[in-house]
């Protein structure tokens, strides 16, 4: 495994302001990270990265702290605009555990944050760097998750927050969220992709801030995510997981832990060895990452149209692609697509176990077992799949994919008879749903 490790012998830029900078992934210009708004380099457009000149260890996160801004060391701030987010569980699920087959996978709830999803850790940040830039509106492109957590931290820093959303492509509940704390929610004749075009050129003419995951600083507190997992499977197993997998929309979650593991690689905290493989899954009808993996393609091809019921990662042009895809490569991980039928099974699967998530978090599980089945995953394997979003951000699915309610007549005993004569099981069906 070689990671890209370039900013440990780099020379601090006169640009940077207490150790810290930004610098395009691209041609390697440097900028200061809070004089002017910023989301790509002034000289070719590529993406651009937070870089600091002091690298925290674990040791540096040995404080009192809970969540994000427990890893304050790895962040721009020492604390942000927070509800709070982060400490989210790493769930045990020993029946999945055994269906699948591999030798231990936890799920890491992203569900659990204040919002709902993980973007919470990519706000909590941003918006405070808003704060520092003095901007006074908020705005984003969303499948509903991002609408969700920018309203709300937007909200709680006082801010306007502006947010475009695909008409009839968004699930009521995230709706609900931007709408109760007070974001102004425009529906676009279009879908995501055709959402984040318009923010961007809102943002360029300085209309807005604009906080979608092209955003540097909103991928730093999503690092939080990579940093968690590594501290709580180590406390709990004594090593670290050998595989993490994750479900891809824009790919930011895959270069926000990509950047964490290059980071704690670069300060001697962890050794290339035990950096897990990043895993991306996404749904068939939304796969231009999967299509960039398999055929060794250096970038992404935009798919114009796409279309699953895993609402959250149905994205066509990932804008994080070109940190992604060096992440998955250079940890020797891989991307795999799955069906809608699979993902709603998996996530089936992850209710038996008391775990309730949206679709597109129960890819990650789908897509795991695909790859267990094909041999790609070994049975030896330790493994943490990521889930992303809660079960509520998405009732309709979740109505959907679960049992219908039995009538019964107003009387005990009827509904003693009407007991007796169901079949139990119900456990042992769903699990051999999922692993056919």
């Amino acid at each position: 495994m070689s990671l890209k490790l370039s900013q440990e012998s780099q020379r601090v830029p006169e640009v940077a302001d207490d150790g810290i900078w930004l610098e395009c992934i691209e041609c390697g210009e440097t900028f200061a990270p809070f004089e002017a708004v910023r989301y790509t380099c002034d000289d070719c457009d590529g993406l651009l990265e937070v870089r600091y000149d002091d690298l925290p260890t674990w040791d540096d996160f040995e404080n009192d702290e809970r969540g994000v801004w427990r890893y304050n060391a790895a962040l721009p701030f020492e604390e942000g605009v927070s509800l709070p987010e982060g400490d989210t569980p790493l769930h045990e699920v020993p029946r999945l555990e055994e269906s699948v087959g591999v030798h231990r996978l936890r799920i890491k709830h992203e569900g659990m944050n204040p919002t709902g999803s993980f973007k919470d850790r990519g706000m909590t940040v941003g918006v405070r760097v808003a704060e520092e830039l003095g901007v006074d509106r908020l705005a984003c492109a969303s499948t509903g998750n991002t609408s969700a957590a920018l309203a709300a931290y937007g909200a709680r820093a006082g801010l306007e927050t502006l947010v475009l959303l695909p008409e009839g492509k968004v699930a009521a509940g995230k709706i609900a969220q931007a709408s109760l704390h007070g974001a102004r929610i425009l529906e676009v004749d279009g879908n995501f992709d055709s959402c984040l075009d318009i923010v961007q050129d809102l943002a360029a003419r300085g209309e807005a801030y604009l906080l979608n995951s092209l955003n540097p600083f909103r991928l730093e507190g999503q690092k939080t995510i990579g940093l968690e997992i590594l501290e709580r499977f180590y406390a709990d197993e004594g090593r670290y997981p050998d595989r993490i997998v994750l479900p891809v929309g824009n790919a930011g979650n895959t270069a926000a832990l990509y950047k964490a593991f290059r980071e704690l690689v670069a300060s001697g905290a962890l050794h290339p060895r035990d950096v897990p493989k990043l895993t991306g899954v996404q749904a068939e009808g939304a796969a231009p990452m999967v299509e960039a993996i398999e055929n060794d393609a250096d970038e992404v091809r935009r798919w114009n149209e796409v279309e699953t019921k895993a609402t959250a990662i149905r994205i066509g042009n990932p804008v994080n692609a070109p940190k992604a895809l060096p992440g998955i490569r250079e940890t020797g991980g891989t991307a795999v697509s799955v069906s809608d039928e699979a993902i709603t099974s998996a996530q089936r699967a992850l209710a038996q176990e008391g775990i309730g998530v949206e679709p597109a978090s129960a890819a990650s599980v789908a897509g795991l077992q695909k790859l267990r089945n094909q041999g790609v995953v070994e049975a030896d394997e330790d493994v943490v799949c990521l889930t992303t979003g809660h079960l509520l951000k998405d009732p309709d699915a979740a109505f959907e994919a679960g049992d219908d309610p039995e009538p019964v007549p107003n009387d005990t005993d009827a509904v003693l008879r009407h007991l007796e004569g169901r079949s139990g099981g119900v456990l042992s069906k769903l699990t051999s749903r999922f692993t056919r």
